[in-house]
């Protein structure tokens, strides 16, 4: 049994269909179908229901489905490891949502730039989804989200919670209000979410918070991404519940105001792969804690 059987087999199980798996997997459908035979033929057992439509798996390809995936996880984690440890040039790709960068990122990656001159930084903007599939594929090697997620290939660290506000159109009647606004008071405007997709997302974060208080956004506008939202909200279009940080995002037709719940929340996440353990991502870890420190952010240090 080989890797390749592993892969050929969860991509068919993942897709229910032996056509759609092998347009994914960039194969031909017949020699797909000839391997998972031939993976049946060698375990001795069937994986997949006879003449299911759509395909179901066997007792025995339920089981073989979850332990192949975790050990094609485990597989692409070795080999990002070991390339990163027999190289001289070390490199580091950073994936992040966009909230992050208004926030600390930007002093965490100056100061760990300033102080591991050797290692060469790269930066991808992505969702917290779209994260940990890089990290799974080894295309970044840690990520910077707001969403908490149950992935057995990923080791996920609360870095902090960081409150929520509204961004406001200038003007708005709201905006004139004294104090820290309540969900309540929001319910009756356009509330502009984020990101449209992948989902689930920081939308269903910001959807979740009004639900856990029994309250209901009567009109509820999706978009792309966060610059978009921001942009709808200065142009009069609805307004929109984003991260503390955003206040760095300096516009003359927007304005932000706290809420008063101090429960709504986004927790900022730093992940990586299971079992990575390199020296980078400990001496980031580090940086980020030292500046936390500094700066007296609530925080709870854990260690990879």
């Amino acid at each position: 049994m080989e890797l390749r059987h592993l892969r050929y087999f969860v991509a068919v199980a993942d897709e229910k269909n032996f056509t759609r798996a092998a347009e994914r997997l960039h194969i031909a459908q017949p020699p797909l179908s000839r391997q998972v035979q031939q993976l049946e033929e060698e375990l001795g057992v069937l994986l997949i229901e006879k003449g299911s439509r759509p395909l179901r798996l066997t007792e025995a390809g339920k089981f073989f489905h979850a332990h192949a995936q975790e050990l094609l996880d485990k597989a692409a984690d070795l080999k990002a490891m070991t390339q990163r440890v027999g190289k001289i040039d070390r490199k580091f790709a950073i994936g992040f949502v966009a909230s992050t960068l208004y926030g600390l990122l930007p002093e965490i990656v100056r100061r760990f730039r300033n102080r591991f001159e050797s290692v060469e930084i790269s930066f991808h903007e992505m969702t917290t989804m779209e994260q940990l599939q890089a990290l799974k594929e080894g295309r970044i090697d840690v990520g910077f989200g707001r969403l908490k997620s149950e992935d057995p290939a990923i080791r996920r660290i609360v870095l902090r919670e960081e409150a929520l506000i509204v961004a406001l159109p200038v003007g708005h009647r709201l905006a004139a209000l004294e104090g820290p606004l309540k969900l309540a008071d929001l319910v009756h405007e356009t509330l502009l979410v984020y990101p449209k997709a992948p989902r689930p997302s920081f939308a269903d974060q910001v959807l979740a918070t009004f639900m856990e208080r029994n309250l209901v956004p009567q009109q509820v506008q999706e978009v792309r991404e966060l610059q978009i939202a921001i942009g709808l909200v200065g142009a009069g279009q609805g307004i929109a519940i984003v991260p503390q940080s955003l206040q760095g995002m300096i516009r003359t037709d927007v304005v932000y105001r706290p809420l008063d719940d101090l429960k709504a929340v986004s927790p900022i996440i730093f992940s990586t792969r299971h079992m990575d353990r390199s020296p980078e991502l400990v001496n980031m870890l580090e940086v980020i804690y030292e500046i936390y420190d500094e700066l007296g952010i609530a925080h709870v240090k854990q260690a990879l």
